[in-house]
């Protein structure tokens, strides 16, 4: 059998709450994690793709890459994203985020 060497990087925890569609008012929540790292020079990024909670009979997907890293102190970093939900029942939503803390049980 072949050494297979672990090129795992790490995630975060994303969660937030749409924009209120005033039409139909409503939001939808959503929560899940990111990919690993994708390098962009001596920085990274992250894809996510998760669906948000059913309500008013239907639901959205939230998909994209954040931002660069944001260091918040001690070695720790977040990062920021925003777009549209997928199109569902005639409308979109907005979403904006900052990802969870990327090891959040280390010292």
């Amino acid at each position: 059998m072949e050494n297979l060497v672990s090129t795992q990087t790490h995630v975060h925890e994303i969660q937030g709450s749409t924009t209120v569609f005033d039409e139909i008012p409503h939001n939808h929540r959503f929560a899940g994690i990111t990919g690993q790292v994708i390098p962009v020079g001596d920085d990274h990024i992250h894809a996510f793709q998760v669906s948000t909670d059913f309500t008013e009979i239907h639901l959205h997907e939230i998909g994209g890459f954040t931002g660069l890293s944001i260091p918040i102190g001690n070695g720790r970093h977040v990062h920021a994203a925003s777009g549209l939900t997928t199109l569902n029942r005639g409308h979109v939503h907005e979403f904006i985020f900052s990802t969870l803390i990327d090891d959040p049980l280390r010292d």
